[in-house]
C-alpha cells in the first residue's frame, strides 16, 4: 500500500544502507508545498498536516517504512536538454 494524501503529489518507499550495512526503508513524499520557511509562500500549518499525515501512516505501516523525508520535485538545470 502506498501513501497518498492531497498535498503530496505522488510517494515512493526508498530503501537505504547505513554505515553498519543496515537496510532502512523510508517514505519519499513529493510535494507542491514550499518547504523553505524564509520563502514568503511557506504554509507551516499545511506541512504540519502532511508531516502528520505520514508519521501515522509509518504508524500503520511499520514493516513498510522506517521514517518519511518531505521533497520538491527536482527541477531541471539551467541548460537542461532533457
Amino acid at each position: 500500500m502506498t501513501f497518498a494524501h492531497p498535498l503530496a503529489r505522488t510517494s515512493h518507499i526508498v530503501s537505504t544502507a547505513g554505515m553498519k550495512g543496515k537496510v532502512r526503508r523510508i517514505l519519499v513524499i513529493i510535494t507542491k508545498l514550499q518547504l523553505d520557511k524564509e520563502h514568503k509562500k511557506y504554509k507551516e500549518d499545511l506541512i504540519k498536516r502532511l508531516s502528520e499525515a505520514a508519521e501515522s501512516w509509518i504508524g500503520e505501516h511499520p514493516d513498510d517504512a522506517f521514517d518519511y523525508m518531505l521533497m520538491n520535485r527536482p527541477k531541471k538545470w539551467e541548460g537542461d536538454k532533457d
